[in-house]
């Protein structure tokens, strides 16, 4: 018992766990037995997750069965900031829920972002950090009556969601479920998505928020909170007030696997297609008619059918993604998102595809087309790599908590996409979100209870190097 109080008190108080120092040893001694370096450390990292786990009273999982009830779905088509005022409900909520802890500068502003700040309670100079993840879901699948159903205890197999027994999440399909035997899982019923994406993130930032204000003997500098609107219609971040958030570098909580962590992402542009065609009464359109929606159709159906397109590519490739289409007689419109990690090749792609429209276009009398292109994000490993640790330090709190950290870059974006370039360095930590932007949505509790852990050693760790 004294060896296991020994190794205990070391983490607890030192907190200057690494499992990668361990291995430089060649013979180390744990609870009074000798062990080679890779048991040793592996034994130790075990104590060390059993202390955390004890040391947590998570409050996580009943946040998250709260926010996913409230309806926040962000609308592309609406022009008002929020998209949709909805989402302020849970903005509120968490403004209250934020003060009840005994944050009272939690504010949400007219544009539904919530600001709060964990106080410091160091006397070092620590660089203040903001983590934020978003309110709204996507506005691809309902989030309207969200009933959630846990599924305890995970043994593996397909999980068939109760009503409607056509959605079924096969870990055939769904790998990182595979891994989630003993776990408790968490679905909607079949009739919506979920609303891990990101709701998981922001009921996990609240949860360290509460164990920091609940344990003030753990050291850490000035956390600031941040909680956006619209970040899935590429708004996010249009209207933070860079100056009231007051924050040096930032991350947001919207990643996927348990321990992954990304600081690269797509850059994105939209395209806007509008294609004008002539209408005349189809009884007397021979020879004058020129249909838009004909137009359109060919000029889809001439893109590249085994490249380019999200179904065709992955890893590092870019796309070109026809997303939405709206078209009659007189005009067809084409709303087109083209993404890659190189910025160069954006315009590279922008090119080909004006190409192809035209060569469609200039067969038909009596048409026109105009091509809009505007910036909607840029990759943020362009700021990033400038600041390595903004990366290092959650990468050391991943493993603090007990987990190998998967590193990799998003196909896709996040609000920190666009924070970065505006002066807060912000790479992704991991929600244990899955699925998301479907009725397949899932998230494990214990990957959210992981990820909280988390976010209190990123803290922590700052104060430590500060």
């Amino acid at each position: 018992m004294a060896g296991n109080n020994s190794v205990a008190k070391t983490i607890v108080n030192c907190q200057l766990f690494n499992a990668n120092h361990l291995y430089e040893w060649n013979k180390v001694q744990v609870n009074g037995q000798k062990r080679t370096a890779r048991s040793a450390s592996l034994e130790v990292l075990n104590l060390s997750v059993q202390l955390n786990a004890m040391e947590y009273n998570h409050t996580v999982l009943d946040r998250f069965l709260r926010y996913v009830k409230i309806d926040t779905q962000s609308d592309p088509h609406s022009e008002t900031t929020p998209s949709t005022e909805k989402q302020k409900n849970l903005s509120r909520l968490l403004v209250e829920e934020l003060i009840e802890m005994g944050i009272n500068d939690a504010e949400m502003d007219e544009h539904g972002y919530v600001y709060a700040t964990v106080p410091a309670n160091t006397d070092k100079d620590v660089p203040v950090i903001c983590l934020c993840s978003h309110v709204d879901t996507s506005p691809e699948s309902s989030g309207e009556n969200v009933k959630p159903v846990i599924h305890e205890n995970y043994q593996g197999g397909v999980i068939t969601l109760p009503a409607d027994n056509s959605i079924q999440i096969d870990p055939v399909d769904h790998p990182e479920l595979a891994k989630k035997i003993g776990n408790d899982i968490v679905t909607a019923d079949g009739t919506t998505l979920l609303g891990a994406d990101n709701k998981a993130g922001v009921a996990e930032i609240m949860d360290m928020a509460d164990y920091f204000m609940t344990h003030p003997e753990v050291k850490h500098g000035a956390i600031r909170i941040l909680f956006t609107p619209d970040e899935e219609i590429g708004r996010g971040a249009d209207k933070v007030d860079m100056e009231r958030l007051g924050a040096e570098f930032g991350y947001t909580v919207d990643g996927e696997a348990l321990g992954s962590f990304e600081d690269e992402t797509f850059s994105a542009d939209g395209v806007v297609v509008t294609i004008k065609g002539f209408n005349t009464h189809p009884g007397f359109a021979k020879d004058r008619m020129t249909s838009a929606l004909k137009i359109a159709s060919e000029f889809i159906d001439e893109l590249p059918k085994d490249a380019w397109s999200p179904e065709t590519t992955d890893g590092r490739e870019g796309y070109v993604h026809p997303y939405e289409f709206k078209a009659g007689i007189d005009e067809a419109e084409i709303i087109i998102l083209i993404r890659s990690f190189v910025d160069e090749d954006l315009k590279k792609y922008e090119d080909e595809l004006e190409s192809i429209l035209k060569r469609v276009v200039d067969q038909y009398n009596n048409a026109s087309y105009t091509f809009e292109v505007s910036k909607q994000y840029r990759n943020m490993k362009n700021i990033i790599k400038d600041v390595p640790q903004v990366s290092e330090y959650a990468i050391e709190a991943i493993k603090r908590s007990g987990l190998i950290p998967e590193i990799g870059s998003i196909r896709g974006g996040t609000d920190g996409s666009k924070l970065s370039f505006m002066g807060l360095p912000c790479p992704n930590i991991f929600a244990g979100e899955h699925a998301f932007h479907s009725k397949n949505e899932w998230a494990s509790v214990q990957d959210m209870e992981k990820a909280v852990e988390t976010l209190v050693n990123l803290a922590q760790f700052w104060e430590e190097r500060s």
